[in-house]
């Protein structure tokens, strides 16, 4: 009898969590919505939702009105029932979101660094957890379940690209980020590649409840990747499914790109911020930041656009090769560059994709991703939710956690 109430407490505990993610995904919906969603009686989801509302996790949404019968109530994750901390440590800036259950921003908190010397960076991350925490009421600070860093991998590597001093590569090989970070905020820990974190923001609050099979494209510094198969994260044996940064592709026509050292050139030699930049200072244009692309004036051209052509057409031929391996919906693009300069490139390689395009593969729609810069810090923040709420940790992301871990810490 005993083994027998075990089984149903957890049963309960389980189904309360398809429950809840079921309500993360749809954003708002009625019990009938629920039951149809996560196939659970009608009666079994009207018991949980009530439970869920009486713990704080749920709240009602309004009615929907319009349809034959009575109005339905509708039902939402409560902002106010949990909250999770992301960060990014990035190669040139660490970025810091607070975000509720209902997947809202309370705050975010930036800072640029012209390298990601280790130390700093975890004095740094620690801070702005002490900062994200301290914004919220002493009764809510209890309800903040975790911190999720988004991080890339090798981050003390590609130096000689960002000039960045050798001591940096061997400095990360010997930090334990991880044990700091513990010892410094006490908060449980999570840790992704910050591409795949970025594409699991898009994939729970962007594109991903539109589409079930897709490729994420994120233009930062560098470029990354993620791959999306029946609505999970991919990221293989090794974590590192979607690494388009060394993808190859032909040579760049820009001149301020050195000629590739091989017979073809890598992804991230065109298509990166980093490039970008190079591009716009070798002729002239002063810019020190990716931010500051947003000021950048009539002076800049024709050099955007030529950074725009390049990448564009590099972007154009790693699509082209990676549907001819998988099969996908979509292809979705972000980037931390401005919204107006990110929708330009979007097109370009929606042109560049359709000249090159040969028969025997089906055309994906190329569309531009939702979240932009935050995507890598808010998919931090979804790991420590998806860990305590989700039907199965690891439905996002499907990795190889123990090997992951090296290679994010790895300086090489």
């Amino acid at each position: 009898m005993n083994r027998k109430g075990s089984n149903s407490v957890q049963v309960r505990r389980y189904n309360e969590r398809v429950v809840l993610e079921a309500l993360q995904r749809l954003g708002a919906a009625s019990k009938a919505d629920l039951a149809r969603s996560t196939q659970l009686t009608p009666q079994a989801v009207a018991d949980i939702v009530d439970a869920l509302a009486d713990v704080g996790l749920v709240e009602h949404r309004g009615r929907r009105t319009g349809q034959i019968g009575q109005p339905s109530v509708l039902y939402g994750p409560a902002p106010d029932g949990a909250y999770s901390i992301g960060l990014h440590i990035g190669r040139r800036a660490l970025d810091a979101v607070l975000v509720d259950f209902a997947g809202v921003v309370r705050r975010f908190e930036s800072s640029e660094y012209d390298y990601p010397d280790p130390n700093s960076v975890g004095r740094l991350a620690a801070s702005y957890v002490d900062t994200l925490t301290a914004s919220l009421p002493p009764a809510q600070r209890e309800r903040i379940i975790g911190v999720g860093v988004a991080i890339p991998y090798f981050l003390g590597g590609w130096a000689n690209e960002l000039e960045f001093p050798a001591s940096v590569a061997r400095a990360w090989r010997s930090l334990d980020l991880r044990k700091h970070l513990l010892a410094e905020t006490g908060q449980p820990l999570r840790f992704e590649n910050d591409a795949s974190a970025a594409a699991t923001a898009e994939l729970v609050y962007g594109r991903g409840r539109e589409y079930k099979n897709w490729i994420y494209l994120s233009i930062n510094t560098f470029i990354g990747g993620g791959l999306i198969v029946n609505g999970n994260l991919e990221v293989g044996p090794h974590g590192n499914s979607a690494a388009y940064g060394p993808y190859p592709v032909s040579a760049s026509r820009l001149a301020s790109v050195p000629p590739p050292a091989r017979p073809f050139e890598i992804l991230l030699h065109r298509a990166s911020v980093y490039v970008l930049m190079n591009h716009l200072r070798t002729n002239g244009i002063a810019i020190n930041r990716a931010n500051d692309l947003e000021a950048l004036g009539e002076g800049a051209e024709p050099f955007l656009t030529e950074w725009i052509e390049d990448a564009a057409d590099a972007l154009a031929q790693a699509i082209i090769g990676s549907i001819a391996v998988i099969d996908v919906e979509a292809i979705v693009i972000d980037a931390i560059l401005p919204r107006a300069l990110l929708e330009r490139t979007v097109a370009r390689v929606q042109k560049c994709f359709d000249d090159l395009l040969p028969d025997g593969l089906v055309e994906p729609e190329i569309v531009m991703g939702t979240i932009g810069r935050q995507a890598a810090a808010i998919g931090g923040a979804i790991l420590p939710l998806y860990a305590m709420f989700a039907p199965d940790s690891g439905m996002l992301v499907k990795s190889a956690a123990e090997k992951k871990t090296s290679l994010i810490f790895s300086g090489s």
